[in-house]
């Protein structure tokens, strides 16, 4: 209904503006910004009104639901009533539920279902004659001299500015709610306990008289992991995907260029798991039989087998950025170095790399965040155990994993087991934070920038 009374009052706007037009009176905007400023009206209080009821659908439904309630949940406990309410609140908008509900007679499911509708066809008429209400005023204002173009560019800026808002304070409120989680961890596990130990077993008994239930959070050999992990997947992906991007930008014909980018930008496409499932059912047990012919002790689930089907994975966060980069550098660039007699890959070197420098570590960077966060692969190739070593053919595990391993299942999040999620995530945040800074200081000391 929103979007059809949108489209319509535009028709409408723009049919009026172009009425005067015919009346040859010079119009102060352009038809379509006076249909569209008619639509934006429209379309804009009904949304933020259906916004406010979704917001307080459970607060308007308890509501409702309360008074209905059999006077037999009296005797019953306060999980039990949340149950109830729950309940109906699922069914309240089938009547035959409600009429088979245990909690609700026949006559109070009839009730119910009644206010029910009547609530619902009272927030539809609302925002019915909202949409009427401010289609009409905008559209009163509508005038030859109106300057519809600057006040559609402001309702463009504000909503703009809503969802900048919008974005800057969801990472603000996920980093605030990583810090207050993290701090209640460490209310239980110190600090330098977690950041300097290494040994990993997350593991608390539920009572307190069972053996073992301290646990121990030392994180040095998932962090150790993380990284071993990540610059065996980039020793591959970086340098192919930097050499394919070359190819492609500055050697590849056109016509070679259009078939070979979208071949190679499919690996991106491909699901974790399958990368999954080829890195434990191929690459591992190749690892391990090539591992046992050179007399190495290879595991079967080893850091160079997750690392190595990783690296191929994220290729075309390398490639694809970088040949867009190197191919959006002027050409006048690359023809008066070619021209001052410089070669193909001296002008690469000399001109166009550094020219395209930060696009470059942005790519680099990207396929770096991808290698960190990605669990899957190192669920099923590499195992779960934490072990402090540099060895890639050792089996070890990352902080994503650990993550995904200490959120599994039902959990309170009052015991240091699971709080330790969020100490993990902060830390992971903290790590990816400098090297985007260390990013920054590289860019900014090797950029060439040309006038």
């Amino acid at each position: 209904m929103i979007a059809a009374s949108g489209l319509l009052s535009f028709k409408l706007g723009k049919r009026r503006a172009r009425s005067q037009l015919e009346n040859n009176e010079p119009l102060r905007s352009m038809p379509i910004y006076h249909g569209l400023y008619v639509s934006l009206w429209t379309i804009l209080p009904p949304i933020f009104l259906l916004i406010l009821f979704l917001i307080f659908k459970n607060n308007i439904l308890d509501y409702l639901i309360t008074p209905f309630i059999s006077a037999s949940t009296i005797t019953m406990g306060l999980d039990e009533v949340i149950y109830v309410k729950n309940s109906l609140m699922n069914n309240i908008s089938n009547l035959n539920n409600l009429i088979d509900s245990d909690f609700l007679s026949k006559e109070m499911a009839y009730s119910l279902y009644g206010k029910y509708s009547l609530g619902r066809l009272v927030i539809f008429g609302s925002l019915v004659i909202l949409s009427i209400i401010f289609s009409f005023l905008t559209f009163k204002k509508l005038s030859v001299r109106f300057d519809a173009r600057r006040r559609v560019e402001s309702i463009f800026k504000f909503i703009f500015f809503l969802f900048s808002t919008m974005a800057v304070l969801t990472t603000v409120g996920i980093i605030l709610s990583l810090i207050f989680e993290t701090i209640r961890f460490f209310s239980h596990v110190g600090f330098f306990e977690f950041i300097f130990g290494t040994h990993w077993s997350p593991q608390t008994s539920i009572r307190e008289d069972q053996v073992g239930s301290s646990g121990s959070f030392g994180a040095i050999p998932l962090f150790t992991g993380t990284l071993l992990i990540t610059a065996v997947a980039m020793s591959i992906a970086a340098p192919l995907g930097l050499y394919s991007a070359i190819f492609l930008s500055q050697y590849a014909k056109p016509r070679t260029r259009d078939w070979l980018k979208p071949i190679l930008e499919i690996l991106a496409g491909i699901p974790t798991v399958v990368y999954g499932f080829f890195a434990a059912l191929t690459v591992g047990p190749f690892v391990r039989s090539c591992g046992e012919y050179l007399g190495l002790t290879v595991a079967t689930e080893s850091a160079l087998a997750a690392g190595a089907v990783m690296g191929v994975m994220i290729i075309p966060y390398v490639s694809s950025l970088s040949d867009d980069v190197m191919s959006a550098v002027p050409v006048s660039l690359r023809d008066g170095s070619l021209a001052l007699g410089a070669t193909k890959a001296e002008t690469v070197k000399k001109v166009i790399f550094p020219a395209a420098l930060p696009g470059i570590v942005s790519a680099l960077l990207l396929a770096i965040s991808r290698a960190i966060g990605e669990t899957m692969i190192v669920v099923m190739a590499a195992g779960l155990a934490a072990n402090l070593t540099a060895n890639p053919l050792s089996a070890v595990t990352t902080v994503t994993v650990q993550i995904v391993t200490l959120l599994v299942g039902d959990q309170e999040f009052d015991s240091a087991k699971t709080l330790a999620a969020f100490a993990l995530g902060l830390m992971l945040f903290a790590i990816t934070l400098v090297l985007n800074i260390f990013a920054m200081i590289i860019v900014r000391r090797y950029r060439e920038r040309y006038e």
